[in-house]
C-alpha cells in the first residue's frame, strides 16, 4: 500500500480516510513511516491529512511514533492548519509514555498558545498539559507558565483544558 496515493486518490469523508489509514497502519506498522515523509514533502492538504492519521496512530500505539519526535517537533509551528493542530495533539499523545523526549516541543508549542486560532490554541493547550502531567521534572516550571497563559486566555474551552491540568497536577 502507498500511503501518499491513498490520501491523495481518496474520494470519501476525512473522517473515514483517517479511520482507514489509521487501521491500515495498525495491521503494517512500516506505513507509519510514508506519513511522516508526507509531512516532509507533501503539499499542505497532504500533509494535514498525514497529521491527523499521526494524532489517531500515536493514541493507540504510541511506540510507531515515538522514533520520529524531531520531527513533529519541526512541523508544529508550521503554516497550515491541520498540521498545526494534529502535530500538537500527536506530541500530547506521547506526552504520558515519553515525557523526557516531547521536552523539547515546548517553546514551539508556547508560540502556538498566541495563535488567533482557538483550534490551533486548544490543540497547544492539550500538549502543554499533556507534557506537565506526565513530567513532574518539569512540572513547577511548565505549570507557572500554564497559569500566565490562563489569565491572558480569552477562549472558555481551552481555558478549561489548562485549568483542569493544573487541579490534576496540584493534587
Amino acid at each position: 500500500m502507498n500511503v501518499t496515493d491513498e490520501i491523495r486518490n481518496w474520494e470519501g469523508k476525512p473522517k473515514e480516510q483517517a479511520a482507514f489509514l489509521t487501521e491500515s497502519i495498525a495491521k503494517d506498522k512500516k506505513l507509519f513511516a510514508q506519513l511522516i515523509e508526507i509531512l516532509k514533502s507533501g503539499s499542505d492538504v497532504d500533509k494535514g491529512t498525514a497529521a491527523d492519521v499521526m494524532k489517531h496512530v500515536s493514541k493507540n500505539t504510541p511506540e510507531l511514533v515515538a522514533p520520529y519526535i524531531d520531527d513533529l517537533v519541526d512541523y508544529i509551528n508550521y503554516k497550515a492548519p491541520r498540521v498545526k493542530w494534529g502535530v500538537p495533539e500527536t506530541i500530547g499523545n506521547l506526552a504520558q509514555k515519553y515525557p523526557t523526549e516531547v521536552e523539547k516541543a515546548i517553546p514551539k508549542l508556547l508560540v502556538n498558545t498566541k495563535d488567533k486560532s482557538t483550534v490551533v490554541r486548544w490543540c497547544a493547550a492539550f500538549a502543554l498539559t499533556e507534557i506537565a502531567k506526565g513530567n513532574p521534572a518539569i512540572r513547577k516550571e511548565l505549570g507557572s507558565k500554564i497559569e500566565e497563559i490562563v489569565q491572558n486566555e480569552k477562549n472558555n474551552g481551552v481555558k478549561n483544558v489548562y485549568l483542569k491540568a493544573l487541579k490534576v497536577m496540584n493534587k
